[in-house]
Formats: structure tokens, C-alpha cells, sequence
């Protein structure tokens, strides 16, 4: 066994630089100098015992508000999430940043997945990163005054006065759309080069959203492209530092719109990290079946809009008759389909309503006849394999290095589902296999994908054969809402029930995050409270932010057309980018 990394590193650099935190979800957390970040980074990137190879995510927190923050002398933290494969763990670095707008040094050259990740930080924090290739705003407009995340920021539109564009105002963000290629990094090899600049978007189609991305051609090849994201940005973050811990839950399911309950999931096992809930048998179940549903669900969005994408016009109204089918399910299960809102702390709203079982039943005798039709008319089609095969391809390192999760990962080789490797919410009692592929191109995120189908349709049978009697939510007393008959029995049960309505529980101290297979790769919601109604601070981990950073680098030397295979390969929804 190695050393634990906290030792490791008290080896390495000196045993009185280092501090070690303890969390709530006992993630390895120690404190780092800032002059020794850097080299930290490089240590445990290449040269540790079993290292730490992904930059899982970088973000920050502006402390000067807690009420009772670890570090008393910052006034922002820098934090750093790294995962080891070898080892099966995660490890959460802090720098402490002093003053009012601090900088530190940039991890580019380290990893290339810094780059969004620290230029994230800056548009929403002020941080600056010494050294970063292209150091500007990512989600919020170049024109915007403030960074959104600090707290002296605004958090409600009613606390900034009603919106006027004059006409001085209107002029200056004209003259901020018009494009400069050197503003985006992209620069002519010479004045008389025959290199074109095309903008595709922002605009819907063939993007899965509004996005825009500025492509460098030559003739039809892509010389260079730069996604121009942030148009569905919505402040989800900040959002989550104004509800309560329970009035959040809604506003998770508008992530990664088509994954439901699983972005729910997410955030709810952090919380319950937190508090300490300990979930019933009957719960998770419930849960589990429904974000395998929703798996189902998004993955068939995805297979009819990607053969949409290459040509192929039925497919997407077939699957999508389909997914119709799974949202029948989930309405009569929690009254909603695309954004059920049904996850509770603790558990889920109700129970499950009578016949439930013969609607998933009929469901899993259904859909396989239609996964093999499919796989005829899609999968075995000529004209889509030589869209797909050895176009957009990437191998297993380069997808470590860029911070590629889910089955764009695995479409590479690596067998890695948390599910199967870090099991939560009773994933480890259920029978299935993790789908693998070795290409790393297009297709082979698609085989992945449609294999993926066939597992969940496994576990959601077993769902359906084992469901365990008993309650459906915990009585642990931050349970939210708590059980309604309980508040029959006592005036002290039916305040507490009336209290964590409208106010919400008061959740202890601490920072806790706990990392899903979510429908495209791994999510997480990293959670910090200071024992408030609220949390103190909110980060989503989405892994479509990552993927999309992707496209410039596996896309040169490929054409306009095959940009297309690989956008619609790679299934991203802009929401659980721009978040």
C-alpha cells in the first residue's frame, strides 16, 4: 500500500508546510503554501506513488463572509480535486489567497484541462492565474462589471435596478461582438494565407444547444476551433448560495436538463454527507431505478439527435416515442417527466403509487425489441460508420488529461463506472457490466452508449424484482420535509415540519462532495456550509464542461462536416456546461 498522500508529500517537501483538514466526506484535504502549489501539482501528476493523473476541477471560495471559515487569515481559497485511477481516490489541495484581488501561479503547462477550469475562476471570482495562455472571461459577457461568485456580488436581478440600454451602452456591446481572431488566440500565418474564419452558431441546430464555435479553415479543413460558451449560463451556483438547502433541489434538475433525477442524486448525497442522513434500503432502490430510467432517457436523446446530426432523419422520432414512453412512467411515478423534482433530503417525496410495477415491467419487456431495431437501422448503417469510425479520436491519456468521464472515457479502454469503482446509493448490490470500447473515436462512444441501454435495463429489472419494503425516507430529524404522518402526533413534530418548509434545516459545518455516474460522466456538487439554512458555497462539477473543452484539440485536421460527428459523439448539453 502507499504512503497516504498527506505523508507523501510531508516527504517530499518538508513536514511543517502542510496542514491537514478533516472533512465530512473524509476526502483527503490538506493546505498547500501558494509558492509551493505548482510544484505540488507536478509531483502528484507524475511523480507520486500511484499519481494523481486527473484534474478533476479547480474552483474557489471568497471567504470573507463565513461565519466560521477553517483558514482565518484568506480571504479566498483556491481548490484543487485531483483523482487517481491507480489508487481509487480523490485528494482536495487549498491554497490560501490573501487581498482583494490575489493571482497565483497557472497549472496550463501541467495539465491542458486547467485552462477553462482557471479561466472560470477569474470570470467568477477576480482571480487571477500568472502565466495562463488566454486569461478572459468564459461564461459571463467581456462587458460585464464584477465577478458574479464574490459575495459582495448581487444574487437576485431585484437588487440591481431595472435593465436600460442606452444607446451609449448599446454601442459598446456591438463594438464587444465584433470578432478579432488574436482575441481568441487564433492568429493568420501570413497576410496573404487562404485561411477562412467561420462562426458556426450561436445558434441551435447540430449544437445541442445555443453554442458558438469559431472555426480557423483551410479550404474545408479545421486548422483550429474555439468554443464561445456561457450563452445558457443561468448563475446555478449562485443561485444555491440564496435557497435553502431543500428550495435547491429544483434548480439541480435544470443541469443536465436530460438526466432528471440523477443531477438530484448528485446533490442530495453530498447534503446527506453533511448531515449524516443514512438513507432506507427501499429509498435507494427507488432511486436507483429512476436514474436508470433517466439514463435511458437521455441516452435516447442522444442516439436519435447524433444519427439526426449525420444524416439520418428517422431515428431521432422513433426514440423519441420511446423516451415518451419512460417520461409515462416517471409522471405517473412523481407528477413530473423532464424535471420530476421528486428527490428529497433523506429519501423522495412519496412513496410509489399503486401499479407502478406493472408500467416498468411493461417497459423492460418492451424495449428491447426496439434497442435491436435500432441497432439495424443506426449502429449497422454504412453511410453512418464512415461518418463515425477513426474520426474525432482521442486515446485513454489524453482523455485523463483533459478530464474526459463516462463513456467518452471508456469508449478508450478504461473500464470505469463509479458505480461499479466508488458504489453509492446501493450500486454495489445490483448485477451489471461496465461497457467498454479501444478506438477512442466516434463510433466507439456510440457502441459504449447503446450498450449502456442494455445494462440499465438490467439493473432496472432487478429494481423492479428486488424492491424491499419499509420506509421511503429517513426519520433522521434534518430529513426534509420530515414524514407528514409524523406531524399528526406531536405539536413539536408539526413545527420542526413547518420550520424546514419555509426555512429550510440548518445543516452542520463542514464541506463534503460525493462524485456520480451521471448520464455523461461524472458530476458532483461540492458543498460547503457554516451551519446556516443556506450553503455557503455551491460547485457543480458538470462533465460536459470538460468534454466541450475537448473539441478544439480533436477536431484539427478534420473537416466541417466530421465537426458535426464529433459535437453529436461527444453528448453534451450546453446547461450542464454554462450551469
Amino acid at each position: 500500500m502507499p504512503a497516504s498522500i498527506f505523508s507523501a508529500l510531508c516527504s517530499r517537501f518538508g513536514e511543517n508546510i502542510f496542514h491537514e483538514q478533516l472533512t465530512r466526506d473524509e476526502t483527503p484535504t490538506i493546505w498547500t503554501p501558494q509558492g509551493k502549489i505548482i510544484a505540488v501539482l507536478e509531483y502528484l501528476r507524475s511523480d507520486a506513488e500511484q499519481p494523481f493523473r486527473m484534474l478533476y476541477d479547480l474552483t474557489a471560495i471568497d471567504e470573507r463572509a463565513c461565519k466560521s471559515k477553517y483558514n482565518g487569515t484568506c480571504e479566498f481559497t483556491l481548490v484543487y480535486h485531483l483523482f487517481s485511477f491507480e489508487r481509487n481516490a480523490f485528494v482536495r489541495l487549498k491554497v490560501a489567497l490573501r487581498g482583494e484581488f490575489p493571482s497565483t501561479p497557472s497549472a496550463t503547462h501541467i495539465w491542458p484541462a486547467a485552462n477553462w477550469y482557471e479561466r472560470e475562476v477569474y470570470d467568477m471570482f477576480g482571480i487571477r492565474f500568472d502565466g495562463h495562455p488566454l486569461l478572459k472571461r468564459i461564461l459571463m459577457p467581456v462587458t460585464w462589471e464584477g465577478h458574479p461568485l464574490r459575495k459582495e456580488h448581487p444574487a437576485r436581478a431585484t437588487e440591481m435596478g431595472p435593465f436600460r440600454l442606452f444607446a451609449a451602452k448599446e454601442d459598446r456591446e456591438q463594438e464587444a461582438l465584433q470578432f478579432s481572431p488574436e482575441e481568441w488566440g487564433l492568429k493568420r500565418q501570413s497576410e496573404d494565407s487562404d485561411y477562412m474564419f467561420l462562426n458556426i452558431g450561436p445558434q441551435h441546430p447540430g449544437t445541442h444547444g445555443v453554442l458558438r464555435i469559431i472555426l480557423q479553415l483551410d479550404g474545408e479543413d479545421i486548422v483550429d476551433a474555439v468554443p464561445d460558451i456561457g450563452f445558457h449560463h443561468r448563475g446555478a451556483e449562485k443561485m444555491g448560495e440564496r435557497q435553502s438547502w431543500h428550495t435547491y433541489i429544483p434548480y439541480t434538475d435544470r443541469i443536465d436538463y436530460l438526466g432528471g433525477v440523477n443531477n438530484n442524486l448528485a446533490y442530495l448525497l453530498s447534503v446527506e454527507k453533511l448531515a449524516g442522513i443514512r438513507i432506507p434500503e427501499r429509498a435507494e432502490v427507488i432511486r436507483v431505478m429512476l436514474c436508470e430510467l433517466f439514463r435511458i432517457a437521455s441516452h435516447l436523446v442522444w442516439y436519435g439527435t447524433f444519427a439526426q446530426d449525420v444524416g439520418q432523419l428517422s431515428p431521432v422520432f422513433y426514440m423519441f416515442t420511446d423516451r415518451e414512453k419512460i417520461f409515462n412512467i416517471i409522471e405517473a411515478v412523481c407528477g413530473g417527466r423532464m424535471h420530476p423534482n421528486w428527490f428529497r433530503i433523506g429519501g423522495v417525496a412519496q412513496d410509489l403509487p399503486n401499479g407502478w410495477d406493472k408500467l416498468v415491467r411493461d417497459f423492460v419487456n418492451y424495449f428491447p425489441k426496439k434497442l435491436k431495431e435500432y441497432d439495424k437501422m443506426v449502429m449497422r448503417n454504412a453511410l453512418f460508420k464512415a461518418r463515425t469510425v477513426g474520426i474525432g479520436v482521442f486515446t485513454q491519456e489524453e482523455a485523463i488529461d483533459w478530464g474526459a468521464t463516462g463513456p467518452n472515457l471508456r469508449a478508450c479502454g478504461m473500464e470505469w463506472d463509479m458505480r461499479k469503482k466508488r458504489p453509492y446509493s446501493g450500486y454495489e448490490n445490483y448485477e451489471f457490466d461496465i461497457p467498454i470500447a479501444h478506438n477512442g473515436d466516434c463510433y466507439d462512444r456510440a457502441v459504449v452508449r447503446v450498450n449502456e441501454m442494455w445494462q440499465s435495463l438490467r439493473i432496472i429489472e432487478q429494481c423492479l424484482n428486488n424492491m424491499p419494503a419499509g420506509p421511503y425516507k429517513s426519520d433522521h430529524p434534518l430529513t426534509t420535509p420530515p414524514l407528514k404522518e409524523m406531524t399528526m402526533q406531536d405539536i413539536e413534530t408539526l413545527i420542526h415540519h413547518f420550520l424546514h418548509v419555509s426555512w429550510g434545516p440548518v445543516i452542520p459545518n463542514g464541506e463534503a462532495m460525493v462524485v456520480t455516474e451521471a448520464t455523461k460522466g461524472w458530476n458532483s456538487y461540492y458543498l460547503t456550509s457554516d451551519g446556516n439554512t443556506s450553503p455557503y458555497r455551491v460547485r457543480v462539477r458538470t462533465p460536459s464542461f470538460a468534454h466541450m473543452q475537448m473539441i478544439p484539440y480533436i477536431s484539427r485536421g478534420y473537416t466541417v462536416a466530421d465537426l458535426l460527428s464529433i459535437l453529436g459523439a461527444m453528448d453534451y448539453v450546453l446547461a450542464d456546461i454554462d450551469r
